[in-house]
């Protein structure tokens, strides 16, 4: 996966965390992307087993619980 993509995804995930992503449409424009891409954005999270949900009322995603993820090689 390139820096690029992982970029997105880490910014997605703090979209979602926030409740700020907006609509499919909305968050492409955030992203920076086309709308099906931003839809298969929050499709790879979920398949990485993040509980997220879409909101109709808030016009959001959104984690159902709480987590997080962490993108890059952190050295110890």
């Amino acid at each position: 996966m390139s820096t690029k993509t992982m970029l997105k995804l880490k910014k997605l995930d703090q979209l979602i965390a926030r409740k700020t992503t907006g609509t499919p449409l909305e968050l492409s424009q955030k992203l920076k992307i086309s709308e099906r891409c931003a839809r298969q954005y929050v499709e790879t999270l979920r398949s990485l087993g993040a509980p997220i949900a879409y909101s109709r009322r808030d016009n959001t995603y959104f984690y159902t619980a709480n987590g997080s993820f962490s993108f890059f090689f952190t050295p110890h």
